[in-house]
């Protein structure tokens, strides 16, 4: 089993490498996960620098020291892959983020769709948006990611025509679409956007919308999938093809 991911804010090791994790991600490497000496850990500020490391010893119920030899940095995987996901009812939401985090996807821009049942306004949407990005972190420590998801702030329907318009490759899920994502020209490098609308479904003046800015309608599969489950199987069959999963 691949080593246990844990988020710092730096890594700046003392004498001989010594390396103290504390805080929650301490106590949870300590009295959770409860890890001994000579196990392997691995450290990452979630956006590329990690560390690979190994227990030397715990103090208290919160202190994991460790080894650290040096710090990597892992490149952004090309081409990158960006989901707008429409706002879900309930936990959905949080589930297409964990999902979409453990098969890979870069970024996920929540969308406020006007079909959208979920609106996100004033504390209950900074509160929405902030547990899409805790779940994005918590993800990306459970699939042994060391670059997490960014999660975007809300976007109107006009400001996710303004990405797709630069994105490289832009599309919109949908049953009407005449061509299969699967058969999709798809670039090596840049940006990939792909956009999941809401249960009601993407209305016709956004699909008109999104075409202009470059982003047609595709069909995914035969069948028709919840909102929530969508950008996770895009993204995967994108993945594939890209010969990131190779």
């Amino acid at each position: 089993m691949t080593a246990p991911v844990f988020v710092v804010d730096h890594f700046d090791a003392g004498g001989g490498g010594r390396y103290v994790l504390d805080g929650p991600e301490g106590r949870h490497a300590v009295s959770v996960k409860r890890l001994r000496a000579g196990e392997d850990v691995v450290l990452t500020d979630g956006a590329g620098r990690w560390a690979e490391c190994v227990v030397v010893d715990t103090e208290g119920k919160d202190r994991l020291i460790v080894h650290m030899d040096s710090v990597a940095e892992e490149p952004a995987a090309e081409p990158r892959v960006t989901v707008v996901q429409a706002l879900p009812k309930g936990e959905r939401g949080e589930l297409a983020v964990e999902t979409m985090t453990e098969v890979g996807v870069d970024a996920i821009v929540p969308w406020a769709a006007s079909r959208c049942i979920t609106q996100w306004k004033g504390d209950r949407g900074a509160k929405a948006l902030a547990k899409w990005r805790a779940t994005a972190r918590e993800a990306g420590k459970q699939s042994r990611r060391v670059r997490f998801p960014e999660v975007a702030d809300a976007a109107t329907s006009k400001q996710v025509a303004a990405l797709l318009a630069k994105a490289d490759f832009a599309a919109v899920l949908h049953e009407g679409g005449e061509e299969p994502l699967a058969a999709a020209e798809l670039p090596t490098e840049g940006e990939i956007m792909l956009v999941v609308g809401p249960e009601g479904g993407v209305s016709p003046e956004e699909l008109s919308l999104f075409a202009e800015a470059g982003a047609p309608a595709y069909r995914l599969g035969p069948s028709v999938l919840r909102t929530s489950t969508a950008g996770t199987a895009a993204a995967a069959l994108l993945l594939g093809r890209t010969g990131r999963w190779s």
